[in-house]
């Protein structure tokens, strides 16, 4: 039983091959709700025993419900218009983007006047650049067609507050929420919505390359993994760190109906940990 009916809807969500990314989580369940989806991630492949973006593709389809899985970078204009050429080609539309691929965690997160030019170059092109190029190249479409469409961009709550060593991100994730209410103000009169989605600390296999770059000395990445979470699970009012399903269901429903009225907007997701 879907909640929003997206029957007919057809969804772009970049960087979603994850096993437990935000972005496998939001593909899925726009699908649930009646989406056809096109997948896209950097790598046609998984890690370990996860079969990456082929396998989102799958599991879509298993709902009853078409999918293409296109491999490109969001940083690459070459990638992204030839990534939205092949959805439209498939497809012939689309109504929903979400704006989900981030770059990896890990060589950035250190003071600045540790940070190399190149990793500060890396997170901006793919987190802030990309959420830029794919939307100009879906807004262009969507304003090629009848009104109407839903952008989704994922911020995070480093998009409204600094933190130390995060520098490159923050920077990037700010940035997205200007973007965003830049674009919602520019797409408003063709009644295509545009919000950013502003997460918490997330249980993803991201957390891996921020423990690798922030755990103490004498302390293994897995062990300080484990530290993130559990002190995640008992500092935030709500009890438990973030899930991509917490995701999931917000971006449903601001590719919905429901959430006509709502544009430019920066919603947080927290579990209560940040309140701005």
């Amino acid at each position: 039983m879907t909640m929003y009916n997206l029957d007919g809807k057809i969804a772009l969500v970049t960087g979603a091959g994850g096993e437990r990314g935000i972005g496998r989580a939001i593909a899925v369940r726009l699908a649930q709700e009646g989406a056809n989806v096109v997948v896209n991630d950097i790598t046609d492949g998984g890690r370990g025993a996860w079969g990456g973006m082929p396998a989102v593709v799958d599991e879509i389809r298993s709902l009853g419900r078409e999918a293409i899985g296109v491999v490109g970078s969001v940083a690459d204009s070459g990638d992204v218009d030839a990534m939205v050429w092949q959805a439209l080609e498939r497809f012939g539309r689309i109504d929903i983007l979400v704006n989900n691929a981030g770059a990896f965690a890990g060589p950035d997160r250190v003071p600045v006047v540790e940070l190399e030019e190149s990793e500060f170059d890396r997170v901006i092109a793919v987190n802030l650049k990309g959420t830029f190029l794919v939307s100009r190249a879906v807004a262009r479409h969507m304003l090629s067609r009848e009104p109407g469409g839903k952008i989704i961009n994922i911020s995070s709550v480093s998009g409204r507050k600094g933190s130390a060593r995060f520098s490159a991100y923050c920077a990037s994730k700010f940035g997205v929420i200007g973007f965003t209410q830049s674009l919602a103000l520019e797409l408003a009169p063709h009644r295509v919505n545009v919000n950013a989605i502003c997460p918490s600390l997330v249980e993803t296999e991201r957390i891996f390359g921020m423990a690798a770059a922030l755990k103490p000395e004498g302390t293994t990445a897995e062990e300080f993994r484990d530290i993130m979470v559990e002190r995640s699970n008992s500092t935030v009012p709500l009890g438990r760190i973030a899930q991509g399903d917490d995701a999931a269901r917000t971006a449903a429903w601001l590719a919905s109906d429901q959430s006509e009225y709502i544009t430019g907007e920066s919603i947080i997701l927290s579990g209560g940990a940040s309140m701005f």
